[in-house]
């Protein structure tokens, strides 16, 4: 169980861990992946090596007046096995260049693997550092715990297309 204001969603995939791990650290992949249908493409054109890397891509959330860009500061990372970012306001968002622009959410992907062939995914939300008010407004982060779980289905989908495209370009 995740703690107050955290909220984890898990699925079992049929891939390697290394596999999954190289579509979540490409920002160019995340939109095939979007469950929320707010992410709009990447800016960053290249996959995220460690810690300290910012990746930035474009959002739609009328909210926030439509279209704007996120910069997702890459704050945890183990080669296959951790990826986890903490969102800033980016061009276009109301917020930008001001002290709320980043907000204390982090987003996270925990693989673990299970032999050689499966890997479980864990998707994590964590808002516990955000303002009452703000958790408040995010049901503590359960109102991404739907997108959360269309996100992993969605990369359970795309790994196994990527896998019979590569097994027709071997035959």
């Amino acid at each position: 169980m995740a703690p107050e204001n955290q909220v984890a969603v898990s699925r079992r995939i049929e891939a390697p861990a290394a596999e999954l791990f190289a579509i979540l650290a490409d920002p160019r992949r995340h939109t095939e992946l979007d469950g929320s249908g707010m992410l709009r493409g990447a800016v960053t054109e290249t996959p995220v090596t460690g810690v300290g890397d910012v990746f930035v891509v474009r959002m739609y959330y009328l909210p926030v007046g439509g279209d704007y860009q996120m910069n997702n500061h890459v704050v945890e990372y183990q080669q296959d096995r951790l990826i986890a970012w903490e969102p800033e306001s980016g061009k276009g968002h109301p917020a930008e260049a001001t002290p709320e622009a980043r907000w204390g959410q982090r987003w996270s992907y925990e693989l673990t693997p299970e032999g050689t062939d499966a890997t479980v995914v864990t998707h994590r939300y964590d808002c516990s550092r955000v303002s009452a008010d703000g958790q408040a407004q995010l049901a503590g982060g359960r109102i991404w715990v739907d997108a959360m779980a269309e996100t992993l289905r969605r990369l359970d989908e795309r790994v196994r297309a990527d896998r019979r495209v590569g097994e027709q370009q071997l035959a």
